[in-house]
């Protein structure tokens, strides 16, 4: 496999105490760079991890996830569930299955979310959330949350530079969890 270039460095950034977490900024140079940056998060999942994706619209959230779908090695295509809110793509490996949710047209918390009954979903599976802040966080004490913004130099916006913040929350991010790797794997 074709190393991508990325750059990333490791950073506590300050949060609200109940936010505290493991965090790690990356920048991703293109949309096979956003991918990739997704397959390798991927590693670091397993059943029941939640993960909440923001951005303004054309970020990349969708092209990450589609890396994650790849190292998780999800069946389908995975494409944005803008219009069908939640889509499903089982593992073709024997792992978890990857719920992709897109909670942009959802305008309430989580009682909305109710209906698309990722709490039964969670335990087994690694559910993505795409504009899921502020409706989903109380489905999980622990989730990884991951920022992608736009990168700005000399006054202008770079098309396909993207500015990547992936932070853990809770316990099972502590101490991490190998998000100091992901950060180590990216730079070299």
């Amino acid at each position: 496999m074709e190393e991508v270039p990325l750059e990333a460095q490791r950073s506590q950034a300050p949060e609200a105490e109940s936010e505290r977490g493991a965090q790690t900024r990356i920048t991703v140079d293109s949309p096979r760079a956003m991918q990739e940056l997704g397959r390798r998060i991927a590693g670091l999942l397993r059943p029941g991890d939640l993960v909440l994706l923001t951005g303004e619209l054309g970020a990349g959230k969708t092209t990450l996830t589609r890396g994650l779908g790849e190292g998780l090695g999800v069946r389908g295509a995975v494409t944005s569930p803008t219009f069908v809110i939640a889509r499903v793509h089982p593992s073709l490996t024997g792992g978890p299955a990857l719920v992709h949710v897109d909670a942009y047209r959802l305008g309430g918390g989580l009682e909305e979310m109710e209906d698309l009954d990722l709490d039964v979903s969670l335990p087994e599976s690694v559910v993505v959330v795409e504009w899921g802040d502020g409706k989903v966080e109380e489905l999980s004490d622990d989730r990884l949350h991951v920022v992608i913004a736009r990168a700005v130099g000399h006054e202008e916006v770079l098309d396909d530079v993207r500015e990547v913040s992936v932070r853990g929350v809770g316990a099972r991010w502590d101490a991490g969890a190998g998000l100091e790797a992901l950060a180590g794997a990216l730079s070299e």
